[in-house]
């Protein structure tokens, strides 16, 4: 049941005459404490009070009470305390967004789910990671950011091979990212992003093309540095691509971005999956990828505030499902390709502060788009700009183009009249045999003329019952 209309309220010592095996009672009103009827429940598998306005400490009894409970939900509320004595038990554990404090609780080897993700939970993040567990862990999401966690990860992430998710991102947590994490087979969302104090450094590790069972990697607002690795290329699964706000140099893979073809038939590209690459805020030079509009499933590209150089490629168009593009804040020039027209369902783009010139196409929802996208770029005209494009702008746009061709058509044609022309009338003034075999011709096509017209107005008259006028025994005319 969800609801923020439904409020139940029982009087404190209400026994219930029912056994539930499942309570989901999110956006209710429950709060602000626990109801104590819970503890007559004991058939209950899953257990989900999200946003039902607890405030305060969870009663001693709840953690016994729970530790048969297969899933709890507890997202969204009030609660506090510190859980660093507790044990839990529970398969799947979520407490987002509460206002929990201390260290983080045990867990048993039957954790699969634990997400604690915006509390205000502290201490190093190695003694969480390195605690012993009886029997092999089962955990395989881990999601503890947005919290107070400081240290480096150490090496107890190693034993957590079912591990398939796993983010610590904007936390306090330092030093360079071990190499074992490359050992996690298993794994296949890596978020690794905006530490705020001591941030992960060196370059990003090759082993990380290794992982070719990797989804996402999150590794933004660091300073990592040095080249984009190669191995990059081999993450076939990868969909969420964002190494935005480092140090990274260097150019962008084209091999990333190669399509492989059979017979001049596309069969796949070396990232078919990805949705989304944000490489913004680096110190990234050299050209876009001509290669880069090959995955078409690409729905949203960041190269903002990087060095690069060169023209938008031609063919950008041919990344259909593009919804988002920002070039904003680099050195890039030329004209914008006539292809980006394609583009229909893009709805951000940013391409300011460039040196781009020449139209702004005009087709499609370009125009639409508000001044400041295209700000920043001189020698650039037309809608939305203020600054219109003069007469002498070169041939630029659909308009433009359609243009040329009208020309070039009357050219040609006013070309091949005049050849065939003075072709026929010099050849008839220079050969007089062909002069009078021409204009003996064009009299006999008269004469039959005029006869079959003269045939058809006199029928007409006699269906009139008129007689056909003539001159001495000839038509008239």
């Amino acid at each position: 049941m969800y609801s923020t209309a439904v409020v139940f309220s029982v009087s404190h010592n209400w026994i219930p005459p029912f056994q539930l095996k499942l309570l989901l009672w999110d956006g209710c009103k429950v709060g602000p404490g626990f109801p104590a009827w819970l503890q007559t429940q004991r058939s209950l598998l899953e257990l989900s009070l999200y946003n039902v306005g607890i405030v305060g400490t969870i009663p001693n009894w709840f953690w016994k009470w729970a530790s048969n409970i297969q899933a709890i939900h507890l997202r969204c509320n009030k609660i506090s305390g510190d859980l660093s004595h507790v044990l839990l038990n529970n398969t799947i554990f979520f407490a987002d967004s509460n206002r929990f404090m201390g260290q983080l609780p045990h867990l048993s080897s039957n954790v699969a789910c634990f997400s604690m993700v915006n509390n205000s939970l502290s201490g190093q993040i190695s003694s969480f990671l390195c605690q012993k567990m009886n029997g092999r862990s089962k955990l395989a999401i881990l999601d503890l950011s947005n919290s107070a966690f400081s240290g480096e990860l150490g090496h107890c992430l190693v034993h957590l091979q079912s591990l398939i998710h796993l983010n610590l991102g904007s936390n306090n947590l330092s030093g360079k990212i071990p190499e074992f994490i490359g050992s996690l087979v298993s794994l296949k969302a890596l978020h690794l992003h905006n530490f705020a104090e001591n941030k992960p450094t060196g370059n990003i590790p090759s082993w990380i093309g290794e992982r070719t069972n990797l989804m996402v990697i999150r590794l933004r607002s660091n300073e990592f540095f040095g080249d984009i690795p190669q191995q990059i290329c081999r993450l076939s699964s990868l969909i969420v691509l964002d190494l935005a706000y480092n140090r990274l140099s260097g150019s962008i893979p084209r091999a990333a971005f190669v399509v492989h073809q059979k017979e001049g038939i596309r069969i796949s590209s070396i990232l078919p999956l990805v949705r989304m690459v944000d490489l913004s805020c680096n110190n990234l030079f050299g050209g876009i990828p001509a290669e880069i509009s090959s995955p078409f499933g690409l729905q949203s590209l960041n190269l903002s505030r990087n060095h690069l150089m060169g023209r938008i490629p031609e063919k950008i168009g041919g990344i259909e499902y593009l919804e988002s593009l920002d070039l904003s804040n680099n050195h890039l020039s030329g004209e914008i390709p006539q292809s980006i027209t394609s583009l229909t369902f893009l709805s951000q783009l940013d391409l300011s502060y460039n040196n781009f010139s020449g139209r702004i196409p005009s087709r499609t929802q370009l125009p639409s788009f508000d001044a400041l996208d295209f700000i920043g770029n001189p020698e650039l005209c037309g809608t939305p700009l203020q600054k219109n494009c003069t007469e002498n702008e070169g041939p630029q746009g659909e308009e433009n183009v359609e243009g040329t061709e009208i020309s070039w058509f009357y050219i040609g044609a006013a070309t091949g009249f005049l050849v065939g022309f003075w072709g026929v009338c010099g050849a008839l003034q220079c050969k007089r045999a062909w002069r009078h075999a021409f204009f003996k011709f064009l009299d006999s096509i008269k004469d039959r003329f005029m006869n079959n017209v003269g045939l058809d107005f006199d029928m007409f008259e006699m269906s009139k019952g008129l007689q056909p006028r003539r001159k001495g025994g000839k038509r008239w005319w």
